[in-house]
């Protein structure tokens, strides 16, 4: 059975800096391309970062950039999404997405909330 499973959200103050796992199970982790994706209440789902198979790719959503690296650990089945800086407009739930071809599975999410 395939499985991502987000852990690490919070309630975290402006500045602040969180760091978010997603633990894969269940598939070939290391063949799939990784996204966080996150939305916000009332909006469309975005893409905030993704990363490639061996990780030598990165992409990240203009908003983010200079304050979030998303990295991970491929014997440990592991997606990381640290954030840092953290402003009140990056509350979300973030998800995290493997893509390989027509394949894709989703986690159920994480709740991130930048609150004073």
């Amino acid at each position: 059975q395939v499985q991502l499973v987000e852990s690490g959200g919070g309630l975290v103050q402006p500045g602040g800096s969180l760091r978010l796992s997603c633990a894969g199970s269940g598939f070939t982790f290391s063949r799939y391309a990784m996204t966080w994706y996150r939305q916000a209440l009332g909006k469309e789902r975005e893409l905030v970062a993704g990363i490639s198979t061996t990780g030598g790719s990165t992409t990240y959503a203009d908003s983010v950039k200079g304050r979030f690296t998303i990295s991970r650990d491929n014997a440990k089945a592991t997606l990381y999404l640290q954030m840092n800086s953290l402003k009140p407009e990056d509350t979300a739930v973030y998800y995290c997405n493997a893509v390989r071809g027509a394949s894709t599975h989703w986690g159920q999410g994480t709740q991130v909330t930048v609150s004073t």
